[in-house]
Parts: C-alpha cells; sequence; structure tokens
C-alpha cells in the first residue's frame, strides 16, 4: 500500500487515526496505543506482503532476544556471540531474498553451469528495517542505548509504517523513549499533516509528472542529445522528488503519532561538492554507513591506501545495497572514486572554484550518476550517456525532443525551483513581519485544502504512481 494512493488515503488512514486517538493513554503511557500501531502497521504491511509479514515479525522477536542476550551476558563471550548471530540473521536474509539471485546468475555466466535460481520476490522494505535492527543491535552491545525486552514494543519500532517500507532509516536512540511515553497536541498533529501533505504534493504533483516525461524520454526512438538530457534532468529530479517525498510523509506521520523521525534530505542539489551532496542526500542512510562500516573499517585515521581502500568498499556496499545489479554496483563505485577524485584531486580546486563552476561540477555528477543508477544495464547507460554528449544518431535536437520540451517546461521549472531553498525561505521571510503572519495563517490552510483536491484529482485520472524504493 503506497501513501500516494487512494486506499490509503481515504480508507486506511482514517481509520487508524480514528482508532488510535480513541485508543487510551493513561498518564502518558504509550503501552495501547503501541498496539493499535503494531496491528494496523501488520495490516498495512501485509496489504501487500501477506506472507513476508512473518517473516519481518520473526526477525524483530529475534533481534529483540539477541538484544536481551546482549545485555545480560554484557561485556563476555557470549554477548559477543548475540551480536554476531543478529548480524549474521540481518545479513542473511538480505543476501537470501535480495541478491542470491543475483550471485547464482553471475556464477552460472562464469563458470557456465545451471544453478536454478530461487526466484524469490523481494520483502517490502527489508534493506529499510534490516538496517534498522542492526542498528539497534549493535548500539546496544556498544552500550549506547538501554535494552528493550518488550518484543511488542520492539516490533513496534520495527514495523511502524510510516517509515516501514522506505525509511527514513530510524535508529533505536531516535524513539525509544517515545516507545514508552509520548505527547499529542492539536499543533504538532498539525505540522505533521502539513508535512505529510507537502510531502504526497512533491511525490504525486511533481514526481508522478517528471516519472512520466524520463520514461517517455528513455522509451522514445529519438536519440538526440537534447531528448538524452531531458530524460536526465528529469529522472534527477523525480527521484529527488520521488523519495524526498516520501520522507516527508514519514516525517509527517510520525508527528502526528508522537514519534520524531530524523531528516533525510536537505536540498542536496544546491551543493558545491560531491562530499557535500551525500551529506544533503538519503542523510540516515549515509550516516548508517559512516557510523557501523566506514568509522569502525578506520575512517580517514588511516593510511592513504587503506583509506581508499575504505571508501570504495563503502561505496561498493552503499550501491548493492540499492540493488542486485551491476548497474548499481558501478554506481556505488563511481560516487566512490568522485570522492577520492575531490578528496586526493580537486581539495584546494573546489575551494578556489566560483560557487557556481563548483556546482556545476557537482551537477554534471549527479547527473551521469542517475543515468547510471537508472540504467537496466551497462550498455544502455553508455548509450544515452553518448547520446548527452553527442553522440546520438539523432544530433543535437529532433522534432520529439522539442515537442515534449515545450509540454514539460513548466513542471521542469518548478522542481528546479522547488529542489531549492527558495521556496521556504520565501516562506519564513513572509511569516516575520506580522502582516505576513496574518497572511500565512488564512492562506496556508486553504492552500494544503487545495493541494489535497488537486492530488485528490490526480489519483484519480492517472495511473502512473509508482515509487522508486518501494522494494529496496
Amino acid at each position: 500500500m503506497l501513501f500516494s494512493s487512494v486506499t490509503f488515503l481515504y480508507c486506511f488512514l482514517p481509520v487508524v487515526l480514528t482508532v488510535y486517538f480513541l485508543t487510551p493513554m493513561p498518564e502518558g503511557s504509550a503501552k495501547f496505543r503501541n498496539i493499535t500501531l503494531l496491528l494496523f502497521s501488520v495490516v498495512f504491511y501485509a496489504f501487500g506482503e501477506p506472507v513476508y509479514v512473518f517473516l519481518m515479525l520473526l526477525q524483530s522477536l529475534a533481534a529483540c532476544l539477541f538484544g536481551a542476550l546482549i545485555e545480560k551476558y554484557r561485556g563476555g563471550p557470549a554477548s559477543s556471540a548475540a551480536l554476531a548471530a543478529s548480524v549474521i540473521a540481518g545479513i542473511g536474509g538480505l543476501a537470501i531474498f535480495k541478491y542470491s539471485d543475483f550471485f547464482i546468475n553471475n556464477i552460472n555466466a562464469l563458470f557456465h553451469t545451471s544453478a536454478t535460481p530461487l526466484g524469490l520476490s523481494l520483502p517490502i522494505g527489508i534493506s529499510f528495517y534490516t538496517f534498522q535492527i542492526l542498528s539497534y543491535t549493535i548500539d546496544l552491545y556498544r552500550g549506547k542505548i538501554g535494552v528493550q525486552r518488550n518484543p511488542l514494543t520492539f516490533s513496534v519500532y520495527v514495523a511502524l509504517f510510516p517509515q516501514l517500507i522506505a525509511g527514513p532509516i530510524v535508529r533505536y536512540a531516535d524513539v525509544s523513549d517515545a516507545l514508552e511515553r509520548r505527547e499529542h497536541s492539536l499543533a504538532r498533529f498539525a505540522a505533521g499533516a502539513r508535512r505529510f501533505v507537502i510531502g504526497l504534493a512533491k511525490k504525486v504533483l511533481i514526481a508522478n509528472t517528471l516519472g512520466e516525461l524520463a520514461v517517455i524520454c528513455a522509451s522514445g526512438d529519438e536519440r538526440s542529445a537534447l531528448f538524452a538530457w531531458m530524460y536526465a534532468v528529469a529522472y534527477t529530479l523525480h527521484i529527488y522528488f520521488d523519495f524526498s517525498g516520501y520522507s516527508d510523509m514519514a516525517i509527517g506521520l510520525g508527528h502526528v503519532f508522537g514519534f520524531n523521525f530524523p531528516e533525510n534530505f536537505n536540498y542536496p542539489y544546491i551543493s558545491r561538492s560531491v562530499t557535500e551532496f551525500w551529506r544533503r542526500w538519503h542523510m540516515s542512510l549515509s550516516a548508517w554507513f559512516r557510523d557501523y562500516v566506514y568509522i569502525p573499517l578506520g575512517g580517514n585515521r588511516v593510511p592513504a591506501g587503506r583509506h581508499i581502500l575504505n571508501i570504495l568498499f563503502v561505496w561498493l556496499l552503499t550501491g548493492f545495497w540499492h540493488g542486485a545489479g551491476w548497474n548499481f554496483i558501478l554506481w556505488g563505485l563511481y560516487f566512490g572514486l568522485l570522492l577520492l577524485f575531490e578528496k586526493y584531486a580537486l581539495s584546494g580546486f573546489l575551494k578556489r572554484m566560483p560557487a557556481f563552476a563548483a556546482h556545476v561540477w557537482l551537477l554534471l555528477c549527479v547527473i551521469v550518476g542517475w543515468v547510471l543508477f537508472d540504467a537496466p544495464d551497462a550498455a544502455s547507460a553508455a548509450h544515452m550517456l553518448s547520446a548527452m554528449f553527442g553522440g546520438g544518431a539523432s544530433g543535437l535536437a529532433g522534432s520529439d525532443a522539442l515537442y515534449y520540451l515545450r509540454g514539460y517546461a513548466l513542471p521542469l521549472f518548478i522542481a528546479a525551483v522547488g529542489a531549492s531553498p527558495l521556496p521556504a525561505r520565501s516562506v519564513r521571510r513572509l511569516s516575520l513581519s506580522a502582516t505576513g503572519a496574518r497572511f500565512l495563517l488564512i492562506l496556508e490552510p486553504l492552500f494544503i485544502l487545495l493541494l489535497m483536491a488537486l492530488i485528490t484529482a490526480f489519483l484519480v485520472d492517472g495511473s502512473y504512481n509508482p515509487f522508486i524504493y518501494f522494494r529496496f
């Protein structure tokens, strides 16, 4: 079930909210409302994965047990063994469901064998909830958090439907207090609802529109430079509004239910280096790999050769996390090499480079990266990149490219402005004056209602409504 669906918006969510806020919360205790959230989270997940919901619950219970063992035998070999078992169980689940066919097919191709792929469908959200579980057991072993002995409460942490299928990756420390006791208010509910609607608009009104353009350009017969660049730019904006819109919706729903989820995006396309970009894009994932892989490997406090290997290994894993395909591995290594190039060759030059030139450098690197990310294979990526830089058979611009550019110029412009801090800064500046604040007080509810009307019309009328990270 997608947030951007009529079923979720007008059936599931109203029922959840009604039952949740009718559930008693004596003296701020979240016990009964946790039960409500868990039941509806299970229903939400089972709507798309009626079988794999049991896998998710089993992994939650196993992690809760491993956590209890880590705490009970703290400082001893049994504690380390429990942590190792937790890591093996989590990574093992990913290996079986997400990567087994990739390895089998590549082994068959390399050694001319005929092993049969398992053909398992990928459980929704397994990459996200696995990383959440691992962050809990590792942080517990490190002594950074307290143990959670209640399997029901821990299952709420793992299965919480607002962030279950696509993040942000919420660490146990982020929500541990709210799992036990939390407060609700009309102001908090309104702020969460506003954030949710804004995220929904980013997804439905902008991401879906540009996603259609990207599909048209990628599948069209014309291979002009303009058509290829339209595809690349449309996909670059599409994936940002698709994923950041979902993160906004998740964070907004978290506020509604009394949780504070971490921010996941901070206007990444205004960055002036690849390094800065990855501090702003999918921040919860970048922080996860930093804290649980990169720093334990020694980070940058090692000789240069070892540091280079650390970066490449982390980005190999980052690419592979995104999908079981060579294009994802190439994409991860591409960004790893760019980060190394910036650090060891461009560090001083980037600091002296004019801001505009640095920004162009970043956008060029990122756009090329998204072409690799979206390509079904390396050959397709090479053909698209060749067309972008003048190697296509249709020259610089063809009739199809000009036609679709005229038709989608306004959505592209709106998306480019919306990907910058300009709209938020304008609203903030307006709110600083008394007149502007009163104006916003009246305008904002009307604007939200208008957005919901437009969103509903788009959802009822349109059919293109995918979500890129739905099965990561």
